[in-house]
């Protein structure tokens, strides 16, 4: 079982930056890799950034060159480092896991954080 919970999250005016966090406690040893997801009310939500426990990331097209993901293993952190932030890039952001290669190319979750609301508004 692995636990999960997010911080950082705020209200940013357009262009700023925000830094999300994820802190993993529990059997973090299953873990292939871990991602973030954003869901606004009435949408579903998707993935923006995603890092396997061996570095390699990836990004939806939509934050690539914006949002970036990185680890601490010795903390047993993930971040999201968030800049020049959109009124779209508005919502909540959950930490998630993969156990393997499938869920990790698939980008279905399997254990999930509380979430943390990001508001991009002037």
């Amino acid at each position: 079982q692995v636990q999960l919970v997010e911080s950082g999250g705020g209200l940013v005016q357009p262009g700023g930056s925000l830094r999300l966090s994820c802190a993993v406690s529990g059997s973090i040893f299953s873990i292939y890799g871990m991602g973030w997801h954003r869901q606004v009310p009435g949408k579903q939500r998707e993935s923006v950034a995603a890092i396997t426990r061996g570095g390699r990331t990836n990004y939806a097209d939509s934050v690539q060159g914006r949002l970036t993901i990185s680890r601490d293993a010795a903390k047993n952190t993930v971040y999201l480092q968030m800049n020049s932030l959109k009124p779209e890039d508005t919502a909540v952001y959950y930490c998630t896991t993969y156990l393997d290669l499938a869920q990790y190319v698939s980008r279905r979750g399997d254990s999930w954080g509380q979430g943390t609301q990001v508001t991009v508004s002037s």
